[in-house]
C-alpha cells in the first residue's frame, strides 16, 4: 500500500485535450481532506488465489495470460467487493475499492496532463492498443512492468480496467467535490478507469472514464484496493 497526501484536483479532462469525450466534463475541483492508502499495483492472481483457497472469492479465469503477478481478470464489480471485504476481515482494517474521485487524483498524481507522464502516449510507458510495449492488443503485463508515477503507483494506465465504486453518471454536473462515491438509484453500471490492453491510447487517459455491467466479467476488468488510514 501506497499513503497518499491530502490535496485538491481538478477533476476531469479540459475542452481542448486531444481524444476528449464530453462525459469527462466540467471539469471540477475536488478536495482530499485527509490521506489515504492505495495499493501499489492492481490485485493480482496471486493476491486473488489467497482469497480463493480459504473460500473467501470465486475462481477467475486468467484467458490464458498467466497467473501469478499477472492482475486478476474476468472479476465483475461484486467480485472485486467480495474480495475487498474477505482482505478486510483477514486484517481487520477497511479495504474497499476506490472512488472514481480518488482513482483520477492518485492517477494523475500531480499532473495536469493527459497521461500522467506528458500529453503524448510515447512508447513504452503502458500496456494498450498502440502504447508501444510487448503486450499490447495481446495480453495483461506482469504488474509493475512499466515506470510509476510520481505517488509511486503503477498501472493505472493500461494493463486492465479498475473498477471504481461509482455508479455511472453521464458528466460531473452535480457530483459530489469531496471525493466521496457518487451512487445513483440506478446501479446496473459502475464506472472503469484506466484503460487495458485491448484498448487504445485515447482509453488510458487520466480522464477517460465509461461504464461496464456490474454483472460482467471479462478478460481486460480487474481493480485496486484503498484503505481508510486511522490513528
Amino acid at each position: 500500500m501506497i499513503v497518499v497526501p491530502a490535496g485538491e484536483f481538478k477533476m476531469g479532462s479540459p475542452a481542448n485535450e486531444s481524444g476528449r469525450f464530453d462525459n469527462e466534463g466540467p471539469p471540477h475541483e475536488v478536495v482530499m481532506a485527509r490521506p489515504f492508502a492505495v495499493s501499489k499495483f492492481d490485485v493480482t492472481f496471486a493476491d486473488w488465489n489467497a482469497c480463493v483457497s480459504v473460500g473467501g472469492c470465486p475462481q477467475a479465469s486468467d484467458s490464458g495470460f498467466g497467473r501469478g503477478t499477472r492482475p486478476v481478470i474476468n472479476v465483475s464489480f461484486d467480485d472485486a467487493n467480495q474480495y475487498a471485504a474477505w482482505l478486510a476481515r483477514m486484517t481487520g482494517r477497511p479495504y474497499r475499492l476506490l472512488t472514481e474521485a480518488e482513482w483520477e487524483y492518485v492517477a494523475r498524481a500531480d499532473t495536469k496532463t493527459a497521461y500522467s507522464w506528458g500529453d503524448e502516449i510515447g512508447k513504452g510507458n503502458a500496456d494498450c492498443n498502440g502504447c508501444g510495449s510487448k503486450w499490447d492488443d495481446r495480453e495483461t503485463s506482469p504488474v509493475g512492468s512499466f515506470k510509476p508515477n510520481a505517488f509511486g503507483l503503477y498501472d493505472t494506465a493500461g494493463d486492465a480496467w479498475q473498477w471504481v465504486q461509482d455508479c455511472y453518471h453521464e458528466g460531473y454536473r452535480q457530483a459530489p467535490k469531496d471525493g466521496s462515491a457518487w451512487i445513483g438509484a440506478d446501479c446496473r453500471s459502475h464506472i472503469v478507469r484506466g484503460g487495458s490492453w485491448y484498448d487504445g491510447p485515447r482509453t488510458v487517459r487520466s480522464a477517460y472514464r465509461v461504464a461496464d455491467a456490474t454483472v460482467n466479467r471479462n478478460s481486460s476488468l480487474s481493480f485496486r484496493v484503498a484503505r481508510v488510514l486511522t490513528p
